[in-house]
C-alpha cells in the first residue's frame, strides 16, 4: 500500500510540475486583449477589441458592442462585467450601460442614467458601487450593479456647485470620481470649481456624504481632471489639466493638502497643450503623463522617501491628441490612444529606467480609452 501511495504521490507532483510549466509557457505566448472606448461621431459603432502579443505587436479583434460615445470604460472586480459610460445629453442626462463579458461579444445586461449630461468617467468598487462623473451636469452619480453585473436605478447625484477663473471653469465640471484604495472614501476631480471633492457612502441611505473637509482648491486655472494612487496608497497625484501640471497630494491628520507641484511640458513649449491622463507604475518608480498639443507622453521619476517627481524625458506618441493611455497589466508595455489620428500606439516600457521604445501602430476608429 506503501508503495502504491508513492508512486500516486509521485504521478500527482510530476502532473502538478507540467501543469505549472504549460501555464508559464502560455503566459509567455498567449496574447492580452484590451477594449477600445471611442466617440461614435464619425466612423465608429462602439466598443472594439484588440489585442497585444507577447513582443508588443497590436491586431484588432473586432466591434463587440454598439453604444454611442462609450468615452470611459471599467471592469467589475471579478472581471465578468464591463460598464461603458455613454457621453450624451439627452434630457438633461447621460447613460451608463453594463455588459456581460463574453469571449467574442459584450451582452448587454442593462442601462441606467447618469444623473447629469456628458457622463465622461466610470469606476466600480468591491462592493459593486458604481461612481459616474457628469462633466456638463457639473455633478457625480451614484448606482449600484448587483451580483450578475446588472445596474439598479440611479440612487444618488451630488451635485457640485461654484466656478474657477478660467473661461472652462466658469461653473462645476466633474471630470473624474475614485473611489480611495483603502477607506471608505470617494474623491470627485472637478475641473469647472477647480476642486477636489471627498465623499463617504452612507451605505444606510445608498448617498454620497461629504467629509469634514468636503474640499481641496487647487492653484488658479489648474484644472484638475484624473488622478492616480501610489501603491503605498499614502500619495495621490492630481493631473491638472488647463495649467499642465502634476499636483503631489499628501494626508496629515485627516486633510489633504497639496505637497509640490510639477509641469508636464518641457519650459521652453509655448504653443497650445492640454493634459489628458495619469498612470503610475505597479512598482510605483516611474509616472505617466499625456500632453495633447506638445503629442507626448511625459516620463517621471517617482522618489521612493517623499514621493516627489523628476521629469526624465518625453516620448512622441507618433498621433494626434492622446487622450488615455494605458499600462499593460504586465506592465512591460504603454498602450496609447491618439483620437483625432485613429490609432493605436503600444510602446515596449523599460522597468529599470521607466523610458519607452516604439513598437506597433494599429488602426482605431476615435479611441479615447483602453481597458485591460
Amino acid at each position: 500500500m506503501k508503495k502504491i501511495a508513492l508512486f500516486l504521490s509521485l504521478i500527482a507532483a510530476f502532473g502538478c510540475k507540467n501543469a505549472k510549466k504549460e501555464t508559464e509557457i502560455k503566459n509567455k505566448t498567449e496574447n492580452m486583449t484590451f477594449y477600445v472606448g471611442t466617440y461614435t461621431k464619425k466612423d465608429s459603432k462602439g466598443i472594439y477589441k484588440y489585442a497585444i502579443s507577447p513582443d508588443g505587436k497590436l491586431s484588432k479583434i473586432g466591434l463587440m458592442a454598439e453604444i454611442i460615445n462609450p468615452t470611459f470604460l471599467t471592469k467589475s472586480k471579478d472581471h465578468k462585467t464591463l460598464f461603458a459610460v455613454g457621453e450624451t445629453d439627452t434630457h438633461g442626462t447621460g447613460f451608463i450601460s453594463s455588459f456581460k463579458i463574453e469571449k467574442d461579444s459584450l451582452q448587454l445586461l442593462s442601462k441606467e442614467k447618469t444623473g447629469g449630461a456628458g457622463p465622461c468617467f466610470v469606476a466600480i468598487n468591491n462592493d459593486n458601487y458604481v461612481l459616474t462623473a457628469n462633466y456638463s451636469g457639473g455633478n457625480v452619480g451614484l448606482l449600484k450593479a448587483d451580483i450578475s453585473g446588472k445596474l439598479h436605478p440611479l440612487l444618488f447625484v451630488q451635485q457640485h456647485s461654484g466656478k474657477g477663473t478660467t473661461n472652462r471653469q466658469q461653473r462645476p465640471h466633474a471630470h473624474s470620481a475614485w473611489f480611495h484604495p483603502t477607506k471608505n472614501e470617494v474623491i470627485s476631480v472637478d475641473l469647472g470649481t477647480n476642486e477636489l471633492w471627498f465623499s463617504k457612502i452612507d451605505k444606510t441611505k445608498n448617498e454620497l456624504v461629504f467629509t469634514n473637509q468636503k474640499k481641496l482648491k487647487m492653484a488658479d486655472g489648474a484644472g484638475p481632471r484624473h488622478l492616480t494612487f501610489h501603491p503605498n496608497n499614502k500619495w495621490m497625484y492630481v493631473l491638472n489639466e488647463l495649467n499642465n501640471t502634476v499636483s503631489l497630494i499628501k494626508e496629515k491628520d485627516n486633510i489633504y493638502y497639496i505637497e509640490s507641484t510639477i509641469p508636464t511640458l518641457p519650459s521652453d513649449f509655448t504653443d497650445f497643450s492640454k493634459a489628458a491622463d495619469i498612470h503610475i507604475s505597479d512598482d510605483g518608480k516611474f509616472l505617466y503623463t499625456s500632453n495633447r498639443g506638445h503629442e507626448s507622453i511625459a516620463i517621471f521619476e517617482v522618489n521612493a522617501e517623499n514621493g516627489n517627481l523628476k521629469n526624465i524625458g518625453y516620448e512622441d506618441v507618433l498621433g494626434n491628441h492622446p487622450r488615455n493611455f494605458s499600462l499593460s497589466p504586465d506592465n512591460k508595455f504603454l498602450l496609447v490612444a491618439n483620437q483625432d489620428t485613429n490609432n493605436i500606439i503600444s510602446f515596449k516600457r523599460n522597468t529599470t529606467t521607466g523610458k519607452l521604445t516604439f513598437v506597433d501602430e494599429v488602426f482605431a476608429p476615435t479611441p479615447v480609452c483602453i481597458l485591460f
